[in-house]
């Protein structure tokens, strides 16, 4: 299966010393296989070594699926994503090239090249070039080059062997900006003191597919990867990856012509994109990844932006759920409920949110919903899993929807700026969304 248990069990076949293995080899032989084909990855890692041959300590299956998952190809970038056990797909290219850069910065192999101009090693094999070079083609192409995206879906979450893509391809969809997140975050993580990475990629993803053990540390990426590379930092490092790449010989086409102030146009707005779609907008599980059936009927369009936010809790499940196997089974038990007993078309809320750090795709930002008798058309309703009539949700789950879901609904036009937020309760005979929930959001933004 192209999971991320599958990566770590050839991980640890390469780099046990029981094996004859040692701290680093996957990374080199990643490199060899393709995985900084780049220029900009090549003038900080250097020249790849000659295309390796099958290591003794893996098995032929192995090796084909490593062959396939690190041939890294810009035309089919789904052929090189895993899933991991938080329900994200993370690119293992930039993942693997911000775990090289950041073993060596930690004193582990060779010392890394020097760039002129100075740019952050870690940033530029993770990010910053795919960042600035997608930006450079979409301003270059048509109208419609998207230079972020698409997401794609898996045939099936328990045994994933095929991953489509949701749209036409940019050179940074979301599986490659989460690989290149995570590649920051463990990157920064090694430079300060070597780890065995087998050690830190199975603390930091948890194991097992969909852990019941409880809310993995790659669920707090987009929190983390701010924290490293804030907006500010990330522009300043997509203009002195252009610049690298600007004295390279022969120059990229793509940067003939491109004038300073060009590439420092282009950096802010890469940077602001980039921050704005994977670090301050929470990320939201699609239908297709927590196996939601089809929707019965034909659904009805809204129309945005919206004025109300309806909150919600679910009361059934009573218990938050805590990893995305346990959410996707309250998803899917919900939609049922909705379908089948009280006759609707679908799952009734807009979103649900998890408190394992996800947004869950319900009817969705563009179809009417089942949320809250007589207001659907005039709102979107956000359910969050649990009873919360003497308890609240934890504090990152608060902040999931307070500080991240609204202020992104505004922005991306779906919700006005004025917009008002209710409780169900407000609304309808119910207790929903519980005593405790209904108090803490009367100090919320809109409220009202």
């Amino acid at each position: 299966p192209r999971h991320m248990d599958s990566v770590l069990d050839i991980l640890d076949a390469l780099e046990s010393p029981a094996r004859g293995g040692s701290p680093g080899t996957a990374a080199a032989l990643g490199r060899g296989l393709g995985i900084c084909s780049t220029p900009g990855c090549r003038a900080v890692l250097g020249e790849p070594p000659d295309t390796p041959e099958r290591p003794p300590a893996l098995t032929l299956g192995q090796w084909q699926l490593l062959t396939e998952l690190l041939r890294h190809d810009p035309a089919t970038p789904e052929l090189g994503v895993v899933l991991a056990p938080d329900g994200s797909t993370v690119a293992l290219s930039p993942l693997l090239a911000g775990i090289e850069a950041g073993l060596r910065s930690g004193g582990i192999g060779r010392p890394l090249l020097t760039l002129d101009p100075p740019a952050d090693p870690l940033l530029a094999v993770t990010i910053a070039e795919a960042l600035g070079t997608s930006f450079l083609l979409a301003q270059r192409g048509d109208n419609n080059a998207t230079a972020l995206g698409p997401g794609g879906c898996w045939d099936d979450v328990e045994n994933p062997q095929n991953y489509t893509l949701r749209g036409p391809p940019s050179p940074v969809p979301d599986a490659v900006a989460i690989g290149a997140m995570d590649g920051v975050v463990l990157g920064a993580q090694l430079a300060r003191g070597p780890l065995p990475v087998v050690e830190l990629l199975r603390g930091y993803y948890g194991t097992g597919n969909g852990s019941e053990v409880g809310r993995p540390p790659s669920s707090y990426r987009r929190r983390h990867f701010g924290a490293v590379a804030g907006q500010g930092r990330l522009e300043k490092e997509v203009a002195a990856v252009l610049g690298v790449l600007r004295k390279l010989s022969p120059t990229l086409a793509l940067l003939k012509d491109v004038g300073t102030q060009e590439v420092a146009a282009l950096a802010h707005r890469a940077a602001r994109e980039f921050s704005e779609r994977y670090v301050e907008c929470p990320a939201i599980i699609p239908r297709c990844l927590w196996g939601a059936r089809p929707y019965q009927g034909t659904p009805a369009l809204l129309q945005p932006p919206l004025g109300s936010v309806f909150l919600h809790h679910t009361l059934e499940p009573a218990w938050p759920c805590r990893t995305f196997s346990t959410c996707t089974r309250a998803m899917r038990d919900m939609q049922r409920f909705h379908q089948d007993t009280r006759g609707w078309d679908d799952i009734g809320y807009s979103f649900v949110v998890g408190s394992d750090g996800y947004l869950y795709e319900g009817r969705g930002w563009h179809w009417v919903g089942a949320h809250t008798k007589g207001y659907n058309t005039q709102g979107f309703g956000v359910g969050i899993v649990g009873d919360f009539t003497a308890t609240l949700p934890d504090p990152d789950t608060l902040a999931l929807v307070r500080d991240e879901l609204l202020p992104c609904a505004v922005r991306s036009g779906h919700v006005r700026p004025d917009f008002t937020l209710r409780g169900h309760r407000q609304l309808g005979h119910t207790d929903c969304p519980g005593n405790a929930l209904f108090q803490e959001i009367q100090s919320w933004p809109g409220f009202q």
